[in-house]
């Protein structure tokens, strides 16, 4: 017989915060009921109401604080946690730091691998990192307004200073909507599926300070165009690259096939690691250049790379792993799925006088079983997964190369707790502590390095 939960919809309750999720949630138990509550910390007493009850767990919101944690922070806004651009906001920095490595160590734990968490390497600002910047555009009360979305849904509230994003790239974004503006090109209606601009996309190089500004368009062309294109790079010195990428379809996805330059260059180029690398409207690129370096420096040091080394990249992206590796290694092998992610890696590839790379286009576990076919011998295999973590083919694959070690970059604690039990069971061992690195500061998420050893028999 189904139990019914301890609690009831609009129900009004004192409840203690014993954890945070993933995500982000306060944590509470009714009766071994777990309820899930926005904008709430681990040891604060809380007055809250039931919204939401589902057969295993529920959700509520905070109404009043009878105990505040010693971590929280008073001066927020609220529209941050709204949107989500920051849903960690309210947790004092060193909190957030102790929260990521309690994140990864827990999910170890919980699965019975004995593996130790170094603490979490931040940042002295943890603010103004992000690079890159996608800001949808809409009518709101007949004007054109640029902003995010509420969570779960599709309002959008107007913003002009979006806290994570580099200063520059907020100050364009707002120079880009008053133009749009001046020029009564119309933001584009996702109901009616009519108008101009749906979405803003600005780049900025962390240390060239070349600007990509990319116009996501519904028509093929935007009205006033060259007016505006010449307008936009008269009031934005920075700006090298003017690009309108198209998308016509009625869909969630921000980016169409379809991009042209406008004016200037169809990449910006930026310095990673003291390599250079080209950077499109689509490539991928770290959005947060600070940490990735750090990121990237400590992968490659957990690699131990003397310079006689064949070393493979699986999901290599543009190269930017790939190329900092070749620094140390003889000869580097990087697969990517995406066919104009490893045209950029050729050309980065060149640019920086790089000869012993060799990159292919191909699923990351299907060309993996091409090259152990070829006879190519791995002494480190280095992954950085999506969040979805490596197919387990992929892993069968790269434990039959042998190689003496796999550095795994990932961005999901879940999945590579996943992952490092199944390099486990085929024969490696975790050596030394995971080392997460905060690439995402005020956001639950997180970034770590595991090295996985082959146990010697």
């Amino acid at each position: 017989m189904k139990s019914k939960a301890p609690v009831s919809k609009n129900e009004r309750l004192d409840v203690t915060i014993t954890d945070l999720t993933y995500q982000g949630l306060g944590v509470a138990k009714v009766e071994d009921f777990p309820l899930f509550i926005e904008n709430t910390l681990p040891g604060e007493e809380v007055t809250i109401q039931v919204t939401k009850v589902q057969s295993h767990y529920g959700f509520a919101r905070a109404v009043a604080w009878t105990q505040e944690s010693p971590d929280r922070v008073k001066d927020v806004d609220k529209t941050y946690r709204q949107t989500g651009i920051a849903p960690l906001q309210h947790l004092a920095y060193p909190a957030q730091l102790k929260f990521k490595q309690h994140q990864i160590a827990e999910l170890f734990s919980k699965s019975h691998q004995d593996v130790e968490v170094a603490p979490t390497m931040g940042m002295d600002n943890p603010t103004q990192y992000r690079n890159k910047a996608q800001v949808p555009v809409r009518m709101i009360k007949g004007q054109l307004e640029t902003g995010f979305y509420r969570q779960h849904s599709h309002e959008l509230i107007p913003l002009t200073d979006f806290y994570i994003q580099d200063p520059a790239i907020d100050a364009a974004i707002i120079k880009v909507r008053d133009l749009l503006r001046q020029f009564e090109i119309p933001a584009y209606n996702e109901v009616s599926d009519k108008g101009v601009i749906r979405n803003i996309m600005v780049r900025r190089g962390y240390y060239s300070h070349e600007m990509m500004i990319v116009l996501i368009s519904r028509t093929q062309k935007i009205p006033s165009q060259a007016q505006l294109v010449d307008q936009i790079h008269q009031a934005l010195p920075e700006v090298t690259s003017i690009v309108l990428n198209v998308n016509a379809k009625k869909t969630n996805v921000i980016m169409g096939n379809v991009t042209r330059v406008l004016y200037g260059k169809p990449t910006i180029e930026d310095t990673l690691m003291g390599l250079t690398f080209a950077i499109s409207a689509r490539s991928f690129y770290q959005v947060n250049p600070q940490q990735t370096e750090k990121l990237y420096q400590m992968a490659i040091d957990k690699a131990g790379l003397t310079g006689a080394e064949t070393v493979i990249d699986a999901y290599c992206g543009i190269g930017t792993i790939s190329l900092a590796l070749a620094k140390h290694a003889k000869q580097v092998y990087g697969v990517e799925i995406v066919p104009e992610a490893i045209e950029d890696a050729k050309v980065n590839a060149q640019k920086n006088h790089l000869s012993n790379v060799t990159f292919a286009v191909n699923k990351a576990e299907d060309q993996m079983a091409e090259w152990q076919a070829a006879g190519i011998k791995p002494d480190v295999i280095v992954v950085d997964p999506p969040r979805k973590g490596l197919a387990e083919s992929l892993i069968d694959s790269a434990a039959k190369m042998a190689p003496k070690k796999v550095v795994y970059v990932s961005c999901n604690p879940a999945t590579l707790v996943r992952d490092v039990a199944r390099f486990t069971e085929l024969g490696y061992h975790v050596d030394g502590p995971v080392q997460p690195v905060d690439q995402f500061p005020q956001t639950p998420h997180v970034e770590s390095v595991t090295v996985l050893e082959r146990t010697e028999r």
